[in-house]
């Protein structure tokens, strides 16, 4: 059987305007393409240089659950999304108040690995690790 390759996250949102912002600046996406749905709607492909893609849509109603804390949703689902940076201080201060943390920065083991867990300014969860491996 075939594996599938990963295509991308589909991404609802109040303003899309600052959630593209958010992460052309801090996370290396680029707008890649957009299609016009109707005269007033536009979904939009932001991609960075792994390949990763987000495909961004304009919210067409209030979520009817609360936005999640700390590390992300304890309720079934996408608890969070991740993106390894080499110090994390470092690039919390770049962020400046862009950096809305939620939880940490905590070490993880004594191997050096580190997290922060931040909101994007949807609410997403991101955790931001430092010296991350899948082999501990």
């Amino acid at each position: 059987m075939e594996t599938p390759l990963f295509a991308h996250i589909g991404v609802t949102c109040k303003n899309p305007k600052d959630f593209m912002r958010f992460y052309t600046q801090y996370f290396g996406f680029k707008k890649t393409s957009a299609i016009s749905i109707d005269a007033t709607k536009e979904l939009v492909f932001l991609t960075n240089s792994e390949g990763i893609c987000f495909e961004v849509f304009l919210a067409e109603q209030d979520s009817p659950i609360a936005s999640p804390t700390a590390d992300g949703y304890t309720h079934p689902g996408w608890r969070h999304m991740a993106f390894s940076v080499q110090n994390i201080t470092a690039f919390l201060h770049a962020m400046g108040a862009d950096a809305q943390i939620q939880k940490g920065p905590i070490a993880l083991n004594n191997e050096g690995w580190k997290a922060v867990w931040i909101q994007d300014p949807e609410g997403n969860i991101i955790e931001l690790t430092e010296g991350f491996n899948t082999k501990f």
